[in-house]
């Protein structure tokens, strides 16, 4: 138990680095998916050829390879962005990309006359989309988003590679220092609490829009 208090302000920190990509990738990459979704489905074919370019190249390439491609690559290009900021910049490109597929098809599960019911009831595109075809999508794609979300705690350990101090590092430093498995059961033991408060949520929230009619 000494030793476990003794490791645990260490792993408690790079908890906090994992929540932390965790939370911005969430909060930027739906909404961002959400926008190229949108586009996917316009009619405007060159947009529609590159957002489908971009979701191609982000969800062909593995986002480790994204990582050192932000990080180590573009520098080469005169590029420079800060360990947490690289980090951050392919997360949220890759995730976006992954959510921007899964609103498409939910956004191509909503049958043509809910669009035509709104024009006769002259709602605008965007109150359209507020009001009627957003909340419909989110009940379709909730438990695919969900899966994302869960993968999205586990990828974040990736960050080692360009040095961050996340939950998975703490523990291997731990590890490697003190010749123990004690700090990867930890680390284990938190990312399954994570899991299972993202996965309580996730429920209540496909409870929530299973009432929604």
């Amino acid at each position: 138990m000494s030793y476990i208090l003794q490791i645990l302000p260490s792993l408690l920190s790079g908890a906090q680095m994992t929540l932390s990509i965790f939370f911005w990738t969430i909060i930027v990459a739906i909404p961002l998916g959400i926008l190229v979704g949108l586009g996917q489905t316009s009619r405007f074919k060159p947009l529609t050829w590159l957002l489908n370019f971009y979701v191609w190249l982000m969800r062909g390439t593995p986002l480790l390879l994204q990582l050192i491609f932000v990080f180590y690559g573009l520098p080469l290009l005169g590029i420079v962005f800060p360990r947490y900021d690289a980090a951050l910049i392919a997360f949220i490109l890759n995730y976006a990309a992954y959510f921007a597929e899964i609103f498409r098809g939910g956004l191509q599960a909503i049958p043509v006359g809910q669009y035509e019911s709104a024009k006769v009831l002259r709602l605008s595109y965007g109150q359209t989309l507020r009001k009627i075809i957003i909340p419909q999508v989110v009940k379709i794609v909730l438990p695919s988003i969900g899966n994302e979300v869960i993968n999205l705690i586990k990828d974040s350990s990736l960050v080692y590679v360009i040095g961050l101090g996340d939950l998975l590092r703490a523990g291997n430093v731990a590890t490697a220092r003190d010749v123990t498995l004690v700090p990867l059961v930890l680390v284990a033991v938190m990312y399954l609490l994570l899991t299972a408060v993202c996965t309580g949520v996730l429920r209540l929230l496909e409870r929530h829009y299973s009432n929604w009619r």
